[in-house]
């Protein structure tokens, strides 16, 4: 892992990027295909796509993002074919015993959101470790969504406020949200999906009402730092209205 640290020149060029989004949201897609175009097979597209990981939280981290959530495996994928999910369970691990440590070190701290049910216990074990090792970092938060589903998130946070005695009185957005995986996580301000799709795939689904959109033709493993940098820039162009109107008194309908 290099260091998030940069030279003076390079973080004046940083600076130039305004605003900035607080939290970013990645739907890492076309690990498959990447590696299929090359005559790879899936498995090692989505290798391919963790060795990405380091420099895209490095990018984000050097120009300001404060969190960054990356989905990893949604609850759909559980159809896909089991020797593909367990390479996947595998890639996890390796993950985090290649990076956690580098990780605790540039000061990044790591968060599960999703369900853990349905894991390898070794590699619950490990997402544990991981998650107690960095929960005092405060340089940039990484939320690996694994095993999440937005409906899932939503399901989950409606169990615990039935458990919890809540009565209907008391919920609101605000109170709502303290239920959701992504408790104490800003709202995403801008969700990226690479590899040419249009859609959230159930991600954050209910977190994402207001985020901004950017979507690339390109697939993961090839989305680099300049790629990255786009999408700031993109995001910096746009004005954020969250139903209102804008400067001249437009709203996004007229």
């Amino acid at each position: 892992m290099q260091n998030l640290d940069q030279p003076e020149h390079k973080k004046n060029a940083v600076s130039e990027i305004s605003p900035v989004p607080t939290h970013v949201a990645v739907i890492m897609d076309g690990n498959g295909r990447w590696a299929q175009s090359r005559g790879m097979t899936r498995i090692a597209g989505h290798r391919a796509g963790t060795e990405n990981i380091r420099r895209i939280i490095r990018t984000f981290g050097n120009h300001g993002v404060k969190y960054l959530t990356l989905y990893a495996f949604s609850t759909e994928n559980w159809s896909r074919p089991s020797e593909e999910v367990q390479g996947l369970f595998q890639i996890l691990a390796d993950v985090i015993d290649r990076e956690a440590e580098n990780l605790h070190k540039e000061g990044i701290k790591l968060q599960h959101i999703g369900s853990l049910d349905g894991l390898p216990g070794k590699l619950k074990d490990k997402v544990r470790w991981a998650i107690d090792l960095t929960k005092n970092n405060d340089r940039l938060t990484l939320n690996i969504a694994f095993n999440y589903g937005g409906r899932a998130d939503i399901l989950h946070a409606v169990k615990r406020i039935v458990e919890a005695g809540i009565s209907p009185e008391e919920i609101d957005e605000s109170k709502f949200a303290q239920y959701l995986y992504t408790e104490g996580t800003p709202d995403p301000d801008l969700v990226i999906r690479t590899a040419d799709e249009m859609r959230l795939s159930n991600f954050l689904i209910w977190q994402a009402a207001y985020s901004e959109y950017y979507a690339t033709p390109i697939f993961w493993p090839d989305f680099d730092e300049e790629e990255a940098v786009k999408a700031l820039v993109a995001y910096s162009l746009r004005e954020r209205r969250f139903g209102g109107l804008m400067a001249n008194g437009k709203g996004s309908g007229d």
